[in-house]
């Protein structure tokens, strides 16, 4: 806390706008900028600055207590106020963070990705996807959800389909993407409308507290949570609702495909901790029934369902997309125990997942920037032709099994010690069986990668290329964090789930 009492008072008491309103304003400057290497250069200094204040804000939270800003000086719930707690504060950093580290790699990645005349656009879309992201993570209106929601989905489906300078099946799933996600903002808004025709507020706080005093709510709250939950399920890639996810994160450029999979789907999952606990209640029947028994079987079905499609893919993005619509199930398993020790082990996951699998995306980016290599079978000789990137690979894969050390067995052990605790040890077998699944379709990689010859250019062996140092650097940075986070720093991540746990459940998290 040191750091923090040499920060300027401004800094701390109006971050969280600060974080939300810089690169909304920027996204729009930087679009038309005239030049892509400044465009780039602005996208960094704002994301930069994001990732410092939001660091503050954390250090603040974690220190105990919680933050209300109200927007134009407006008391809720006449006006909007921004709410920094344990719960959001790590996903405000994680944002930032991210958006920072895909900055850095995009350097190199998207001038071979991006078409020139779009690359300014692309920047500015790009700040706008983060500043939604931020917007509807820090904001306490649950209309202001849903208008930041839209502002980082329409710039994601713009994102994604700029991919089509590499891949022209980008414009298909951008499209795709496009249909489904609209479709998850339109059940979202009319659960929205369902819970103001039943409280006559906006306000989460609000919402929240007029739903306990009237035990639950009427049928129309049951219809809005049920709405609302479709809607969140659709936009967190939730099973069977992830059918976007896999053609979005495999053709798309590699930058956006880090992002996505790195803070996407947490902001979402985010959003439905919110509001199944704070604006509505676990104690109300409906939740509880909804929670434990659908959102806890479908989570438990992504983990076997998804780590067995991902085995047999022959994309090497699609194999990871696949695996990452089976680690959301691990955290939404966690989520719908309803216990202090199942959400710490959920948001640990939501946290770990964010490093792990931004590293194996960035490795995967530059195997195909220097050699145009996405399929499987093309891994054949990386350990010797890219050593550096495919020893991040291989961290980051290693961790993703949930080998000793790594992020990724931090997670897994204490979801699995949540899951005994409950008496769920039926959840211990399911955790286990997608584990043992992830070893064969990140094994196929490794062994491939390591074991195969590099491959032969009229009669002269591939020689080593590694990938450049703008994309080497975000990439082990990710890679030595799974491992500090594994060895040094279980337990202050730890502690953040518990901090987020509390704040669901206060005095559940043990």
């Amino acid at each position: 806390m040191e750091l923090v009492s040499y920060m300027p008072e401004w800094l701390i008491t109006h971050g969280a706008a600060l974080c939300v309103v810089l690169p909304l304003l920027m996204g729009a400057i930087t679009a038309i900028l005239p030049n892509e290497r400044l465009a780039w250069l602005v996208t960094l200094i704002v994301t930069a600055i994001g990732t410092f204040t939001s660091f503050i804000i954390l250090l603040v939270i974690f220190a105990g207590g919680t933050q209300l800003y109200k927007m134009g000086g407006w008391d809720p719930p006449h006006g909007i106020s921004y709410v920094i707690d344990g719960l959001n504060a790590p996903v405000i950093f994680l944002i930032n963070a991210m958006g920072l580290l895909t900055t850095i790699y995009g350097l190199k990645s998207v001038v071979a990705e991006v078409e020139p005349k779009k690359r300014a656009p692309f920047y500015g879309a790009f700040m706008l996807g983060i500043a939604g992201l931020l917007g509807m993570v820090v904001t306490g209106d649950a209309f202001n959800v849903f208008v930041f929601l839209e502002v980082s989905s329409i710039s994601t489906y713009v994102l994604v389909a700029m991919g089509a300078s590499r891949d022209r099946r980008a414009l298909k799933a951008a499209y795709n993407y496009l249909i489904l996600g609209s479709i998850g903002a339109t059940f979202f808004v009319i659960g929205l409308g369902y819970l103001y025709m039943e409280t006559g507020t906006l306000n989460m706080a609000d919402i929240g507290g007029i739903l306990r005093d009237l035990d639950g709510g009427s049928r129309v709250a049951m219809v809005a949570f049920g709405f609302i939950t479709v809607g969140l399920g659709l936009k967190l890639a939730m099973f069977p609702l992830h059918l976007w996810l896999p053609d979005a994160y495999a053709n798309a450029p590699s930058m956006v495909t880090v992002f996505l999979a790195s803070t996407a789907t947490k902001a979402a999952l985010y959003l439905m901790l919110r509001f199944t606990f704070t604006v509505f209640d676990v104690s109300f029947d409906y939740v509880f029934t909804v929670m434990t028994f659908v959102i806890t079987g479908l989570g438990a079905a992504a983990m076997l369902l998804g780590s067995l499609s991902a085995i047999f893919q022959t994309d090497a993005r699609r194999t990871l997309a696949y695996s990452s619509i089976a680690q959301v199930g691990y955290m939404l398993l966690g989520v719908g125990m309803l216990t202090g020790a199942g959400l710490t082990a959920g948001y640990v996951h939501l946290i770990n997942h964010a490093v792990i699998k931004g590293a194996l995306f960035f490795a995967l980016g530059a195997f195909w920037y220097r050699y145009g290599i996405t399929r499987t079978e093309d891994f054949a000789g990386l350990g010797k032709m890219m050593p550096w990137t495919m020893g991040a690979f291989t961290v980051g894969g290693l961790s993703l099994i949930g080998v000793p050390t790594t992020a990724g067995f931090i997670s897994k052990w204490q979801l699995a010690q949540a899951a005994i605790d409950k008496g769920w040890f039926w959840a211990v077998f399911v955790i286990m069986a997608s584990s043992i699944l992830a070893i064969f379709y990140i094994g196929r990689l490794l062994l491939t990668a390591y074991f195969q010859s590099p491959p032969e250019i009229d009669g002269e062996v591939v020689q080593k290329n590694e990938a450049p140092l703008a994309m080497l650097i975000p990439m082990w940075f990710l890679a030595l964090l799974s491992i500090a986070i594994g060895v040094h720093f279980s337990d202050e991540v730890v502690q953040l789930g518990c901090n987020a746990a509390d704040v669901l459940i206060p005095g559940e998290c043990r």
